[in-house]
């Protein structure tokens, strides 16, 4: 039976958050933890980063850390995954400029997932743009064939993602597929690994919109402190309709509640309980099917409830903040992980693209080959 690999990893455009967190990040290290994949590769997506923010190369550059520092600190051990910087790693654009040959430019197309990436950015496919901002530069247009070189260069097996990336890992297995059929069995085809907590496959921003996203200012970050956090939760998108502490609430889109969904446990009812004490009324909870039916029913304010999220998230990032406290005295340690991992990146990528040259016969200068190459192209002179 072959290795069992993971490959995954993050674009460096920003601090991580939450989203990250609960959609990817809690499962890697759960995963990273269980000793049950051989090989774990853990990316730092900086040259997907620069697809789209090419005239600001500094923000990427400047994210490297920060991103680390949030992987470190959540739980991330250098001793069992290897973290990687894209950029430092060549064997991956070799391997994207042999895979473009086996997309079309209307299959890209018609991936769901770079057609939403590309409406959010403001990008047009139409032709004849009037200028180079309007139109989507041919690195973003073109980067799942990136990040199936990606996958296929470590030989990942599994690759945990959120659900928005299902169309990005169907893309790579047709990729490999075609890539077999053609050329000879090189690459291994991944599966994708969603998240078990539905919660987790998507967590809305604090204003109750899609997606948790840097640029519309909705996230709680990994490293926000206790206050920010609790600031964050009083402002946060409830039910429209409830507003009296006794009108029923509804529980569902109500992104308190799916928060509560994805980070609560039945351990926080006994240690923050006392959330739910108040002058007026006092409930005494033992699970959070309990608070969703008190709050259905109507009496359960949400402040009681924003309360009791802030002590659940605060809780849960309160380790992560004391780790990244201590790492960022020593970054030297940080960067040495990431030199370190990348090396060992590197050793397997290239291996792969060996493979990958030795099945298209591209490899014309490999031991055996060129005397084997030379006889057969000079019988075409005899």
């Amino acid at each position: 039976m072959g290795k069992k690999i993971i490959l995954t990893g993050d674009r460096p455009t920003g601090r991580l958050h939450i989203g990250h967190y609960v959609g990817s990040l809690r499962r890697r290290v759960e995963l990273q933890d269980s000793g049950e994949f051989d090989e774990i590769y853990i990316m730092i997506a900086d040259a997907q980063a620069l697809t789209d923010n090419a005239d600001n190369p500094e923000k990427v550059r400047q994210n490297i850390i920060e991103v680390a520092l949030d992987y470190l600190s959540a739980g991330i051990d250098p001793a069992k995954s290897h973290i990687l910087i894209q950029s430092q790693v060549a064997e991956l654009t070799e391997l994207t400029f042999y895979y473009m040959n086996l997309v079309t430019v209307q299959r890209l197309q018609r991936n769901p997932t770079v057609k939403q990436e590309m409406q959010m950015r403001g990008f047009t496919d139409a032709e004849g743009a009037a200028d180079n901002k309007a139109g989507t530069p041919v690195g973003f247009f073109c980067y799942p064939i990136s990040q199936a070189a990606d996958i296929t260069a470590f030989q990942a097996t599994t690759v945990p993602v959120g659900e928005d990336q299902e169309p990005m890992i169907e893309q790579t297995r047709e990729i490999v597929r075609k890539f077999n059929a053609t050329y000879g069995p090189a690459l291994t085809e991944p599966e994708i690994l969603l998240p078990d907590n539905a919660a987790c496959l998507r967590l809305p921003g604090t204003d109750g919109k899609a997606k948790m996203s840097k640029s519309l200012g909705n996230c709680i970050y990994l490293s926000d402190s206790a206050e920010e956090v609790r600031a964050k939760v009083r402002g946060m998108y409830t039910d429209p309709g409830h507003l009296q502490v006794s009108d029923p609430g509804k529980v569902e889109g109500n992104t308190v509640f799916t928060y509560l969904d994805a980070f609560c446990r039945p351990e926080h009812f006994d240690r923050f309980g006392d959330c739910f004490h108040g002058r007026k009324v006092s409930f005494d909870f033992h699970s959070l099917d309990e608070v969703k039916v008190q709050y259905r029913a109507g009496g359960l304010g949400d402040v009681m409830v924003k309360n009791f999220l802030t002590e659940v998230l605060n809780d849960t990032l309160e380790p992560i903040r004391i780790r990244r406290k201590a790492l960022e005295q020593d970054l030297t340690y940080v960067y040495r992980v990431l030199q370190e991992g990348t090396q060992a990146a590197r050793e397997k990528a290239a291996a792969t693209l060996d493979g990958v040259k030795r099945a298209m016969r591209i490899n014309y200068f490999d031991p055996g080959v060129l005397e084997e190459l030379i006889r057969e192209q000079s019988k075409k002179y005899e």
